[in-house]
């Protein structure tokens, strides 16, 4: 892994304050009907993905994670403006405009989205995993899901295979707690969940999910034993969500207060005081970085709002037909 340094503080603090400032703007917009359907927003869980970027090789490594879904392929180097267009349903989105909030995609920068099944993604992890190795490409895949999706039998099938097999894939718990709004300790008799990655001998630990410095630290082991043939990690990243699950959720289930004490290790604000007091950057170069943070979002939101909604003809385009179906036979 890279030396943590200057430049690495200042780039932690500039991203994950542009991810927090874009979904910020997408709660906003959210509000106004002009993005639909389902959001599921990252507040207060940025450590995980500047963690893990920095251990990762981007010109060979993957990842697919859940249907909380925005900033990570913008992290892998999506353009964040499609991102925000594929919200909005334009033609110019990820997915021209037919894959919406929950299924981010892009096959050219490795990000294999946004999958709104829980824990639907874990086995196809292990699959991308598995045609690496198969194909004999130097990567790894981080497939990444959230404390509920850990209760789901497709994990325990796919760890058995992903450790008979070897792959190399790391396994991502970003507990923040709650899953859809039922605490961890509601729905099993443990709390530890990555302990669940000793059934199967798989190396496996907690990490601090709040601190990207902690989850660099954690993901280069594992991405590197993974490399090295060492085959699965299973970490659980133990972080904290800020907003509900969605916009539609009224987050009975916890306290203000509670909310209001995780923000206290908030991790762009732990970023922004090692900054100040290392003298890595002043309190106005820290407001040349939010200025233009926030130009940044402006002009994904200015393209969004100007780009064009899918033509009709495109959901006839999407749509596969053979006309030669061998197994179809018409009776003349």
């Amino acid at each position: 892994m890279q030396k943590i340094t200057k430049e690495v503080y200042l780039k932690w603090y500039e991203d994950m304050l542009f991810w927090r400032k874009f979904e910020d703007k997408l709660a906003a917009v959210y509000i106004q009907q002009k993005v639909r359907g389902f959001l599921h927003l990252y507040n207060g869980q940025e450590a995980v993905l500047a963690g893990a970027l920095h251990a990762m090789d981007l010109t060979k490594d993957k990842m697919i994670t859940a249907y909380r879904n925005h900033v990570q392929p913008i992290g892998m180097g999506v353009d964040p403006k499609r991102v925000m267009a594929e919200l909005y349903g334009k033609v110019t989105g990820t997915s021209k405009g037919m894959g919406g909030s929950m299924h981010i995609f892009s096959k050219e920068h490795r990000f294999y989205g946004g999958h709104g099944i829980v824990g639907g993604q874990i086995p196809l992890g292990a699959g991308i995993a598995f045609g690496d190795k198969f194909h004999g490409v130097d990567g790894v895949t981080l497939c990444c899901f959230g404390d509920g999706a850990a209760r789901q039998g497709s994990l325990h099938e796919t760890f058995n295979l992903a450790m008979l097999w070897n792959l190399p894939v790391v396994f991502v718990c970003e507990n923040n707690g709650y899953a859809m709004g039922t605490s961890v300790e509601r729905t099993a008799n443990h709390t530890e969940i990555w302990k669940l990655g000793l059934g199967y001998n798989m190396p496996c630990g907690p990490v601090d999910g709040m601190n990207p410095i902690k989850v660099a630290e954690a993901f280069d082991e594992a991405i590197q034993r993974a490399r090295k043939g060492g085959g699965p990690t299973f970490l659980e990243l133990k972080t904290y969500r800020y907003r509900g699950h969605s916009m539609s959720d009224a987050q009975h289930y916890r306290t203000k207060d509670e909310v209001e004490e995780y923000k206290k290790i908030d991790p762009i604000t732990q970023v922004k005081d090692v900054i100040l007091e290392k003298k890595y950057a002043s309190e106005d170069d820290i407001k040349v970085i939010d200025k233009r943070v926030k130009d940044r979002v402006a002009e994904c939101e200015k393209f969004a709002e100007e780009s064009p909604f899918p033509p009709v003809q495109q959901l006839y385009d999407m749509v596969y037909e053979q006309e030669d179906f061998p197994f179809i036979q018409h009776k003349i």
